[in-house]
């Protein structure tokens, strides 16, 4: 999809880097010499960041947030700050500088520990930890704004995203890119509980298209909604280990620890009201997209 677009983003790399945005910039050169793009080093907590960068703009992509569970069990009032007040001074500069419409990440964790499955939108919510209970705030703030002020809102329920250049070295990185680094360094796993516990990881590609469908939705239905962003299948850690000694040819060691305070046992999205008011349907599903990251992480010969 080839658009005029100004692109206009923010960050304060607390949890990403520079060189990231550098990545980005080179490769969409490939495709467009004359790329409209202007970065701001700022933070969300700051009025006056959010202020500066949502002028002139139609559609806002609030991806920013401190994640993790861990994290937010440590620091409680600095995840409260980031995402619920940072959400709060992005939605109301948004009304301030006249944007159309506004794209909230929210996350899967709202749910808790359901035994249901899948996780359908409507059921209630049951938050386990300080993370998800900052991104149900959030959810609600954003479904008022449009409520109160008319902001076209739209929540996506992301489910455990996965992807390119996702830092594995913080002791809040999530399992994917940690268990490829350790794997790279022939190091042993470390699994926290029997690895039983299932995830409906959602490569990064589909998650990119869930925000392009919702920023072109002409569906009223949409606002003020929230949607599951998933692939719509529970893949276990043990099996993905399994998966990863056959794709590499080798034994994997694993250890396995208690398993931590706050953490889901399993999760899988019912994909039925995001297709059905979004036509969103999954782009790239869990093994097609594990193996492509074995490959550009030159592991083995996926």
């Amino acid at each position: 999809m080839k658009k005029d677009f100004r692109v206009v983003g923010i960050d304060n790399f607390s949890t990403g880097t520079e060189s990231n945005i550098d990545i980005a910039i080179k490769n969409a050169s490939r495709y467009r010499k004359d790329l409209n793009f202007t970065f701001v080093k700022g933070d969300i907590r700051s009025y006056k960041d959010c202020e500066k960068v949502t002028r002139k703009i139609d559609v806002v992509f609030h991806q920013a947030a401190l994640g993790s569970v861990q994290r937010s069990l440590e620091e409680p009032i600095e995840v409260n700050e980031v995402n619920v007040c940072g959400t709060m001074n992005m939605l109301k500069t948004s009304i301030d500088n006249n944007v159309k419409k506004f794209i909230f990440a929210s996350s899967s964790s709202v749910y808790g520990d359901s035994e249901k499955l899948p996780k359908i939108e409507e059921m209630p919510l049951n938050p386990k930890s300080i993370y998800a209970a900052t991104k149900v705030a959030s959810e609600y703030y954003v479904r008022l704004f449009y409520r109160l002020y008319g902001l076209k809102t739209i929540s996506l329920r992301y489910f455990n995203v996965f992807g390119k250049r996702q830092n594995p070295d913080s002791i809040y990185s999530a399992v994917i890119p940690i268990f490829l680094k350790n794997l790279s360094l022939n190091k042993k796993l470390s699994v926290f509980g029997d690895g039983e516990q299932g995830r409906d990881f959602t490569h990064i590609d589909n998650v990119v298209y869930a925000n392009l469908l919702s920023m072109v939705s002409q569906n009223h239905k949409t606002y003020g909604n929230f949607y599951n962003v998933a692939c719509g299948e529970i893949i276990s850690l043990n099996e993905m280990i399994k998966f990863l000694e056959k794709k590499l040819n080798r034994k994997i060691d694993v250890f396995y620890k208690n398993k931590r305070k706050g953490d889901v046992d399993k999760s899988l999205a019912s994909l039925k009201k995001i297709r059905e008011d979004l036509g969103y349907k999954p782009v790239k599903k869990f093994y097609r997209g594990l193996v492509d990251l074995i490959k550009v992480l030159q592991l083995g010969n996926a």
